[in-house]
């Protein structure tokens, strides 16, 4: 078995538990390393092997400790925080001094995170804008003032600088409430919603279990945020004698922004998006229903069927409402043809 403290190129460091020590490893070792590296960080470490509590080695991150205790911990090298450019690829519907609006394709992510330190958007922006973005918005999030999901495509603005930026977020606050913010989305589901539109008002949390996963939650929850989302029926696929149909192309627009907002509702009225691997898990066998050309494209489709196709906010300099659309990208061009054929 390998020693983690005899690994040469890491540093040691040796803590002595105070005589007023209390609680858990990790949450005592993030307090004594002042920051240096985050309690998830240092439970991971632990986990990993990379501690040892008076000379035994301590997996177990709510270990307790107590005074006098000897905590030894292999530190890695710090992860520089700060994102790089990188040359990627960008769309680019518009671009001034303040603003720039891109076409976002699919399976790109909007600002590093866990498993997604390199190859997102901000990693696009800083390499494109240089040093223009710097500190704006943050050193993980620099001009982002909205964010689409990894798997949804569409049109997206980030702000160039200070001003720009205060001035977008402002609006993406606001939700178009009072001003002239407005975001358009169409989406594939299954089904149809009741009636050809409508409104879904159900407030959203963190789903019980998943702390990456939303659902709609009662309003007296201590973590429900209010959501509303109107839809329209644009097109219905395969309808049936009862009026109901296997699919249908739905306009939705937000007045709130949530997370996942668009994903969770159409899943709560039991319309979940074609392809969404997150909320529309006990669909799957749907694809069997529908005629022979259709089954194979939607049985290969390989996200959640969402593209914001609009975006309408106010310039932040010269006050101008500028609005920008983005095509239906290909994948699902050829999913609705599938449907329609």
């Amino acid at each position: 078995m390998n020693d983690p403290f005899n690994q040469g190129e890491q540093p040691r460091k040796v803590l002595t538990a105070g005589e007023d020590a209390e609680g858990r490893i990790d949450a005592w070792l993030a307090a004594e390393l002042g920051g240096e590296f985050s309690r998830n960080r240092l439970k991971a470490l632990i986990e990993q092997g990379a501690v040892s509590l008076n000379g035994k080695p301590c997996t177990e991150p709510k270990k307790k400790v107590s005074p006098g205790d000897t905590i030894e911990i292999s530190l890695p090298e710090p992860e520089d925080p700060e994102p790089k450019g990188e040359n990627i690829p960008l769309e680019i519907l518009y671009e001034d001094k303040d603003v720039i609006v891109i076409a976002k394709p699919a399976g790109l992510v909007v600002h590093p995170g866990a498993g997604n330190w390199t190859g997102t958007l901000v990693n696009a922006l800083i390499y494109h804008c240089g040093d223009s973005l710097s500190g704006i918005g943050g050193v993980k999030r620099p001009g982002i003032v909205h964010r689409l999901d990894k798997e949804t495509s569409g049109v997206m603005v980030a702000a160039k600088n200070d001003a720009a930026h205060r001035h977008l977020s402002d609006q993406f606050a606001d939700h178009g409430r009072t001003g002239p913010l407005e975001r358009a989305y169409m989406a594939v589901v299954w089904g149809r919603p009741n009636g050809l539109k409508g409104t879904i008002d159900a407030p959203l949390g963190r789903a019980n279990g998943d702390r990456t996963k939303r659902a709609v939650k009662k309003e007296n929850s201590d973590d429900a945020r209010h959501a509303i989302t109107h839809y329209q029926v644009m097109e219905r696929f395969h309808e049936k004698p009862d009026a109901t149909s296997l699919a249908a192309l739905i306009e939705c627009r937000l007045e709130t922004g949530r997370t996942h907002q668009i994903r969770v509702h159409m899943a709560h009225v039991g319309t979940p998006l074609i392809g969404d691997p997150e909320y529309a898990g006990g669909f799957k066998t749907k694809v069997n229903t529908l005629p022979e050309q259709a089954r194979e494209v939607v049985g290969r489709f390989p996200r959640q069927a969402l593209h914001a196709f609009l975006l309408a906010f106010e310039h932040p300099r010269t006050g101008e409402v500028m609005e920008f659309e983005a095509p239906i990208p290909d994948d699902m061009a050829e999913l609705i043809e599938a449907l329609r054929a």
